[in-house]
C-alpha cells in the first residue's frame, strides 16, 4: 500500500487510526468546515456516501479552520453539528490544518502527490475578484477541496472546492477508481 496509508490520524472521537484502516477502498478525502458557503455540500457528500459505500467508497471528512475561521468548533461541536444538521454517517477526523507551515502530514502528502485541482483556476479568478489573496499553486484553495485516492493508496484525482459531490467529473473519477 502507499505511504498515505502509514500517516497517523485521529478520528473525531479521539481514537488513533490511519488510512491503512481503509486499505483496498476508494477514498474521497475532503477538508470540511461548518460555517462556509460550501457547507451544504455535506448533504451531497452524505448522499454520495450512501449511494456508493457498498461499492467500496469511503468519504473521509477532515475539519480544518484554515480559511476565514470557518471551522471554529471543537471536535465534539463539529461532530454534533454534522450529525444534527446533515445526518453525516461517513467518517470524520479530528480537526487539522490543511495549509501553511503547520499543515498536517496527510495534506502535505496529498498536495505533493496531485498539485493541481481540477477547476481551481476558475475559483482562483472568482476569489481574486472578491479581493481574496490567492493561495500558492498546489496548496488547498478553500474548504471542501476533494482528493480521490484509489484502492492502491495513490491519489488519482483532485477537485476544487466548488466542484460539487454530484458533479459529473467527480462521479466519473470515483466510478473509474471503484471499477479498478
Amino acid at each position: 500500500m502507499g505511504a498515505l496509508h502509514d500517516i497517523p490520524l485521529k478520528r473525531i472521537d479521539g481514537t488513533e487510526t490511519s488510512l491503512g484502516d481503509y486499505a483496498g477502498k476508494v477514498l474521497l478525502v475532503v477538508n470540511v468546515a461548518s460555517k462556509c458557503g460550501l457547507t451544504p455540500q455535506y448533504e451531497a457528500l452524505e448522499a454520495l456516501y450512501r449511494d456508493k459505500h457498498a461499492q467500496g467508497l469511503e468519504i473521509l471528512g477532515f475539519p480544518a479552520n484554515n480559511f476565514m475561521g470557518q471551522e471554529p468548533g471543537t471536535d465534539q461541536e463539529i461532530a454534533s453539528f454534522c450529525q444534527t444538521a446533515f445526518d453525516v454517517s461517513f467518517p470524520l477526523f479530528s480537526k487539522i490544518s490543511v495549509a501553511g507551515p503547520d499543515k498536517h502530514p496527510l495534506y502535505a502528502a496529498l498536495t505533493e502527490a496531485w498539485p493541481d485541482a481540477a477547476g481551481a483556476e476558475l475559483m482562483r479568478e472568482k476569489f481574486a475578484g472578491y479581493g481574496f489573496p490567492p493561495t500558492p499553486r498546489g496548496e488547498i484553495l478553500w474548504n471542501f477541496e476533494k482528493f480521490v485516492v484509489g484502492r492502491e493508496g495513490k491519489v488519482v484525482a483532485r477537485f476544487s472546492p466548488d466542484v460539487a459531490p454530484d458533479d459529473v467529473r467527480l462521479i466519473d473519477a470515483l466510478n473509474k477508481a471503484l471499477a479498478a
